[in-house]
């Protein structure tokens, strides 16, 4: 069993001993925490919660919401939703905060707690830590009987959402439907399955073929849309004759495409795509994070913008936008973060824009994916002893190449012209992630075994 508390979330594994899994004790905890620092704050006392379709989902949001009625806070359960369709409803509803019951693409047996602020986006860093100190002191109060928080049911967000990503300006509808797209989706037996079939329908698609679409949390493959889950897409868009194919990670917030000849359009690519169609529009500077690729920089530059590198992590990612006034950004892994609707990874904002791209370009998705740089991402790792200092390992490297261009914002990233190699720990095991990405999948390779052998010669 496992239990992950961090500043974005309290993810776990349903089941096992309290503190050890995402046990009802757990999640009263953490909830009753969460509640007590938005009442700390004089935020709102409404809470916006929905849910992804696993199996836990009914038992957790029974618990989430009980707790806040108890702590005298209302709660708008929306019932059965995306991570991006509670992002936009916290504002919507003027609610203090917003609580996403999905562990995103992680496998079936886990759940989560994923937490915003009052705009709707996931809290920060400092709010993140007072609120596991307040969840390790136990420092709740809970509400009298006369103070008990309602709780109201609403499922009218789904059409909210739609109807607001239809009113952006980049959008359009005519076109998508003059183009008389052919579709395949697998929304993975979770609320894609509901969401994108509506949106698609909205947009005016009207041929599409639909791949585990029922939201039962039966999840049919690993959830997280890499090309190897996504083999029985690529076969179904050829099979079907089939424009393109649209894959969604269980709560929805991931996006990635396949192209009409059964290829993968690669989830680098979805953000890089996306921003090259706004660009085209707004001018403006991107953001992505450190270890996405390198082909949003060029499609950026290529439009004079100025493209900027975040840690690793949604919540930078957005804080940098803020920052720079990036017109667009997310992150490599199909994650579409366009602050015209929300500061938030909206994979059906991202099947919009990206729709309206292919229609206006009027070629297949394999010519418009030819069209960008072609760079491969090479992932590696190296398991350490959980003693060792991981940080001085880092700063020996770093010392090697201070001569090359390089990034300590999250770890360590060191440049090689368009070449680049990133290094960072992880926050749950003692191993740094080795990314590295260059024009071809052995030169990426080379160039991350390179760096591995710098590591062992350190620690030799």
């Amino acid at each position: 069993m496992t239990l992950i508390k961090s500043i974005s979330g309290i993810r776990g594994t349903i089941g096992g001993a309290a503190g050890d899994g995402l046990t009802p004790l757990d999640i009263v905890k953490f909830t009753s925490a969460y509640g007590a620092w938005l009442i700390r704050t004089g935020a709102a006392k409404k809470v916006i919660v929905g849910r992804d379709a696993r199996i836990s989902g009914a038992m957790v949001n029974n618990l989430v919401t009980g707790t806040l009625m108890g702590l005298g806070i209302d709660v708008v359960d929306i019932g059965l939703s995306t991570t991006p369709t509670v992002e936009v409803a916290v504002p919507l509803e003027q609610a203090g905060g917003g609580i996403i019951l999905t562990a995103s693409h992680n496998p079936k047996q886990w759940n989560a707690l994923k937490l915003l602020n009052a705009k709707g986006e996931f809290i920060n860093d400092a709010d993140g830590k007072e609120l596991l100190e307040i969840a390790e002191s136990s420092d709740f109060n809970y509400a009298d009987v006369n103070t008990l928080g309602k709780v109201i049911y609403d499922d009218s967000f789904m059409q909210k959402h739609i109807e607001q990503i239809l009113a952006l300006p980049l959008v359009d509808v005519d076109a998508i439907a003059k183009a008389n797209f052919k579709v395949v989706i697998d929304c993975v037996n979770s609320t894609g399955g509901i969401f994108v079939p509506a949106l698609l329908e909205a947009l005016g698609v009207k041929t599409v073929h639909k791949l585990f679409c029922e939201p039962d949390g039966q999840f049919p493959h690993n959830p997280e849309p890499l090309p190897e889950n996504l083999t029985d897409l690529s076969k179904e868009v050829t099979s079907k004759n089939a424009d393109l194919g649209i894959a969604v990670d269980p709560d929805v917030d991931r996006l990635c495409f396949v192209c009409e000849d059964g290829n993968m359009f690669g989830e680098e690519y979805t953000l890089v795509a996306v921003a090259d169609y706004v660009l085209k529009n707004t001018k403006g500077n991107t953001v992505s994070n450190l270890s996405s690729t390198r082909a949003l920089r060029d499609v950026t530059e290529q439009a004079g913008g100025e493209y900027h590198a975040a840690a690793v992590g949604e919540v930078n990612v957005v804080n940098k936008m803020k920052e720079v006034n990036a017109v667009i950004g997310g992150e490599g892994n199909g994650g579409v973060i366009y602050p015209e609707l929300h500061y938030g990874r909206d994979a059906l904002a991202g099947i919009a824009l990206f729709l309206t791209h292919l229609a206006k370009y009027g070629k297949p998705v394999s010519v418009l994916r030819s069209s960008y740089p072609n760079y491969f991402i090479s992932k590696n790792k190296i398991t350490l002893t959980p003693d060792m200092d991981i940080d001085a390992l880092l700063l020996k490297v770093e010392e090697k190449y201070k001569n090359q261009p390089y990034s300590t914002i999250d770890g360590l990233k060191i440049e090689f012209d368009k070449q680049w190699v990133h290094l960072r720990r992880s926050n749950t095991e003692p191993i740094i992630r080795i990314y590295s990405e260059a024009d071809s999948e052995a030169v990426a390779s080379s160039l991350a075994n390179k760096i591995i052998a710098d590591i062992k010669e350190i620690l030799s």
